[in-house]
């Protein structure tokens, strides 16, 4: 039976099972890496966009194809995550601007929109290389439109889609060297095939895929919380202590790190000129920079904040962004252990009195600022409230930084050194564009400045520049040796067009470095590689492979100072062993007396050191 339309119903269902076939083929398209090691993850990349495309899809269901690839093309444009995945999600932008307002569309506007989707991507792609998804999608999208002139049957369009996409996918080791000298087609290419073979299936099913009933299910219901009844035991006479016995009085006071106990409103009604989109999960990593028990339950416009800090100026300061703060509670919790214990004390002095139960904190502990007779601007600043401007509290900071870094040393350093959001990832964990999109949001400066340090992540930090509507600028930092020495750098007294050429220029002076384990079998510039092996990479280029790690870094580090240097930075990773960096450091500063060495924990997975010389 011939399929001469489909409707939204039909393309969603298409999706969903695309999406699902993705996700069974993840594994398998993280193994075709273009490289020996584990780069990318194309496959998780993928389906982490494509799942976060399905997720939104569900949220709005309908039979107009216009509104569900408007709904999918959202949902992967915030979720897009590494280089395939932007892409991807530029794939499905074009294809839906083109069906925008259809209630269904026929065959040559399916091929049409497939060839938009292409034109789109190529544009968002600074420097296209061909044999990659782009390459798959461009020669799929040009046989469909030819073929859509002469057939108008949507399941034999999707059918030609798929075989041309294959035919396509088999030729890019002809178009990508690398691809060829390592055996491999290209994962993003695959991935991209599998989504294609998912349409398919749904179309060709006899039974099809799940109903209408399926899109939107996910969204149907909120989930709650089964509910507990906690019997109350019978009340019992509670005998006096002799002497006070509870937790607080085997703690010491100086114990207690974070001393301030902070509780307060934001009312976001009142957000005013600056006010930024909560993130809650950005203002939570915020908070336990410098603080624990943190609580934050947002209702509606009014969010409720509880934090331990040392801190509780800087807590207020990155609040006030968000709204306008209201009862705000602070207690000096060493203080009031001191008193407590003195209460205990003299309870037991006194004989037969209870001492105050272990946790239980005296009304009169609680310290609100109208009790001290501060207003917030002295609370914040320690200045008088009639030397302050009224406009002060709400003010934006000049700049802001996001870095991407995985390790808690190398998060430690970024933090450091001016960066005010560390988001995890790197080669193994890409952030998504709404990840970018919303650190751009929770930071209240005029001029932002993203570090992806890594290029698979270059593309989503770009797309959320453009999309966060703020002064953005993105550094082309692609390791984390290039993004520390960008961070360098900035000069918070210079202006951003300054900072961003200083910045941008940092990153080429320094030579990166970085030594990991070979995940297969190759030869790669005639260098043989064994599954295990130690493999040294200066910039992108494989130098040296070794069963030593230490023969290797040693010869990396050889190939990295040729054109000498005057400082060398390494930062060890999960993997490294203090003695086996202790060696490497003795021979090095013995073999190149002239360059000053630094070492610092990194704690990067998959990579046991990475090495910069400027």
């Amino acid at each position: 039976m011939i399929k001469r339309f489909i409707n939204g119903s039909d393309f969603a269902r298409m999706v969903l099972s695309g999406a699902d076939n993705l996700q069974r083929n993840e594994s398998r398209i993280n193994a075709l890496n273009v490289f020996p090691v584990p780069d990318g993850d194309t496959g998780s990349n993928m389906n982490l966009t494509m799942s976060s495309g399905k997720r939104e899809l569900q949220k709005n269901p309908s039979n107009a194809v216009g509104k569900v690839a408007e709904a999918l093309s959202k949902g992967l444009l915030m979720g897009a995550r590494g280089n395939s995945g932007v892409i991807l999600s530029q794939l499905f932008r074009g294809f839906s601007k083109s069906i925008a307002n259809q209630e269904q569309i026929d065959a040559q506007q399916f091929a049409a929109a497939l060839q938009h989707g292409v034109d789109m991507a190529y544009k968002a792609v600074v420097k296209p290389v061909e044999g990659t998804i782009l390459t798959v999608a461009k020669d799929t999208a040009k046989h469909a439109v030819a073929f859509a002139k002469r057939n108008n049957d949507v399941a034999q369009l999707v059918q030609e889609v798929v075989t041309r996409a294959n035919e396509s996918l088999a030729r890019t080791p002809e178009l990508l060297p690398v691809l060829k000298q390592v055996g491999v087609v290209d994962s993003g290419g695959q991935g991209l095939v599998c989504i294609y073979e998912g349409f398919l299936s749904c179309l060709t099913e006899e039974n099809g895929m799940p109903g209408e009933a399926a899109v939107g299910a996910e969204a149907a219901a909120p989930l709650a919380l089964p509910r507990r009844e906690v019997p109350k035991p019978p009340a019992q006479p509670v005998p006096a202590p002799s002497r006070p016995l509870s937790a607080q009085s085997k703690l010491e006071t100086e114990q207690i790190e974070f001393l301030y106990d902070m509780e307060f409103f934001i009312n976001r009604k009142q957000a005013g000129r600056t006010g930024l989109r909560f993130d809650e999960a950005l203002f939570k990593g915020m908070l336990s920079r410098d603080g624990d028990s943190i609580l934050v339950i947002v209702d509606d416009e009014i969010i409720k904040v509880h934090v331990h800090t040392r801190k509780p100026g800087d807590v207020l300061n990155f609040a006030l962004p968000y709204g306008e703060l209201t009862e705000i509670h602070i207690l000096n919790m060493r203080e009031q252990h001191r008193d407590l214990l003195h209460e205990q004390e003299s309870a037991a002095i006194a004989g037969g009195v209870s001492a105050p139960a272990a946790g239980v904190l005296p009304e009169t502990a609680v310290v609100e600022e109208a009790a001290l007779g501060l207003a917030v601007s002295e609370v914040l600043t320690g200045t008088p409230a009639d030397a302050i401007p009224a406009e002060q509290a709400h003010e934006l900071a000049p700049f802001g930084l996001v870095a991407v870094a995985m390790g808690d040393g190398i998060r430690a350093i970024f933090l450091d050194n001016n960066v005010d959001v560390v988001l995890s990832g790197g080669q193994t964990m890409n952030p998504s564009t709404e990840d970018f999109v919303n650190a751009i949001e929770s930071l209240p400066a005029e001029h932002i400045f993203l570090l992806p340090n890594n290029s698979n992540i270059i593309l989503a930090a770009q797309q959320a520049a453009e999309l966060s509507g703020r002064n953005v600028t993105v550094i082309g930092s692609k390791n984390i040796p290039q993004g520390l020495a960008a961070v360098l750098a900035f000069r918070e007294e210079q202006p951003a067009e300054m900072n961003a050429q200083a910045m941008s220029e940092a990153v080429l002076q320094v030579r990166s470095g970085q030594v990991t384990n070979a995940v297969r079998d190759t030869s790669i510039d005639g260098i043989s590689i064994h599954e295990g092996d130690y493999i040294g990479i200066m910039e992108k280029t494989i130098v040296t492979a070794s069963a030593s790690l230490q023969e290797t870094c040693r010869e990396l580090l050889a190939r990295m100072l040729e054109d000498g240097g005057e400082l060398v930075t390494v930062l060890t990773g999960e993997q490294a062993e203090p003695a086996e960096t202790a060696e490497l450091t003795a021979w090095a500063k013995e073999t190149f007396p002239d360059a000053e060495f630094e070492v610092h924990t990194g704690g990067q997975p998959l990579y046991p050191y990475l090495i910069a010389v400027e």
